[in-house]
């Protein structure tokens, strides 16, 4: 394994998550004080998601032809200029501009893991992959503390020129200590040419085809029971995650009289929680009791950090509110590395990248619905979101239980039962 290249990597994911969790728990009471009415707010959230979604296979894509290195070049020093204009965002248009072109320099996850796969084993790989989710943990308990002490102490414009100035040492770290690992890497004018495909039909029709082909899969892994409950949870649990995220802000500002920085710190308690869960207790958790009973428990512990978080005094949010939190922290830490972990274990043994990333799209697409839903509901009543959040705590409960009766075992998917649902039950 190639050591400085992973390390670059592990920087630049690293300083990304840490940039967007500088701004992340500024977000929404910022953009209510420019203006924005409950809509707007959710839109602002979701912009961000929305181009991950968008961007993130394009940047797959072409790193495929041109390269990994200019790639990650390109969508680091965008990701360092989107927070450029961030700290100029003195107006709703610019705000949606800086969010969306943060989104869109962020989206280069698929080609970070596209690199770990060109310098590692496989006996590697999983470490490798390991440290990407590393980075996200310590991303969320950084940066929400420097976001928080920063637009205290200096204002929203230093916030993002902090954020910027990280991301651009990444970006001068990668031009000298960043290599090209995918050799097959063509020009990007070969690139430019390959996009009429073989037989000379345009783009589009190969754009047709691939969709086609991309939705008889997805009727192909919904037609097995588990793997359609499994990726149901998966929407359901996202979207009510992403429901009250934007809205708690919201409300622990107004209702508890937050600092920024209080905010910061609350939301560092939360990835600290996360991180101790996920990176050293899962594995003995799951030896002892299996996935279904984690995945069965992390929801009903979720419900707990998520529906008594409007109810407690205004007066307790560090003391009785902590221990709610921590409830949260503990139940989504369980239940997003279970989900994926059942949907891998059940998943046809051929299809099994294949519907990883149909799992992504659902959880991409729920975090693109849920801040819309979260700012809305907050704007009728500041409790919804937390309500509507604990409800579909418990429809994912229902679904946890309805696993039961499965049997945790990956199909060998034959050429017939990729047409015929039946034969997937």
């Amino acid at each position: 394994m190639k050591k400085s290249p992973l390390a670059i990597l592990f920087l630049t994911v690293l300083l990304d998550l840490i940039g967007f969790g500088i701004v992340l728990p500024l977000l929404p009471t910022y953009a209510k004080d420019l203006g924005a009415n409950p809509f707007m707010i959710g839109f602002i959230a979701a912009i961000y998601s929305g181009m991950q979604f968008l961007f993130s296979p394009v940047w797959g894509r072409l790193s495929d032809h041109i390269g990994r290195r200019p790639v990650m070049l390109s969508s680091i020093l965008l990701a360092s200029v989107s927070y450029l204009f961030f700290a100029q965002a003195s107006t709703i248009p610019l705000l949606i501009l800086a969010r969306a072109l943060s989104g869109i320099g962020s989206a280069n996850i698929a080609a970070a893991q596209a690199y770990i796969t060109d310098v590692t084993d496989s006996k590697s790989r999983s470490t490798a992959m390991g440290m990407l989710g590393a980075a996200f943990g310590i991303g969320f308990i950084v940066g929400p503390l420097i976001g928080g002490f920063l637009k205290t102490n200096f204002g929203i414009e230093m916030v993002g020129y902090v954020a910027s100035g990280l991301i651009g040492i990444d970006f001068i770290l990668a031009i000298f200590l960043l290599p090209e690992s995918n050799k097959q890497a063509k020009k990007i004018s070969h690139f430019i040419g390959g996009l009429m495909n073989r037989t000379g039909q345009p783009l589009l029709a190969s754009v047709k085809e691939k969709s086609t082909v991309y939705f008889d899969g997805v009727v192909t892994a919904f037609s097995y029971r588990p793997i359609a409950l499994l990726m149901s949870a998966n929407f359901i649990f996202t979207f009510g995650i992403a429901n009250m995220q934007i809205a708690s802000i919201l409300l622990w500002k107004e209702y508890f009289h937050t600092t920024d920085q209080q905010i910061g710190y609350l939301f560092a308690y939360v990835g600290f929680i996360s991180v101790i869960v996920q990176g050293g207790m899962i594995g003995q958790l799951n030896k002892r009791f299996g996935e279904h009973k984690l995945f069965l428990w992390g929801h009903i512990i979720t419900f707990a950090g998520v529906f008594f978080i409007p109810f407690i005094p205004s007066t307790t949010l560090f003391t009785l509110g902590l221990g709610i939190l921590l409830f949260f922290a503990i139940g989504t830490s369980l239940v997003n590395p279970i989900n994926i972990s059942m949907i891998s274990l059940y998943s046809y043994t051929q299809k099994q990248g294949q519907i990883m990333g149909y799992g992504q799209s659902i959880n991409s697409l729920a975090r693109i619905l849920g801040p819309f839903s979260g700012s809305i509901c907050y704007g009728l009543l500041p409790s919804m979101p937390f309500i509507f959040a604990g409800v579909l705590m418990l429809v994912g409960t229902m679904i946890s239980l309805s696993l039961f009766k499965y049997e945790i075992a990956a199909l060998d998917l034959q050429p017939e039962s990729a047409t015929d649902p039946q034969t997937a039950e």
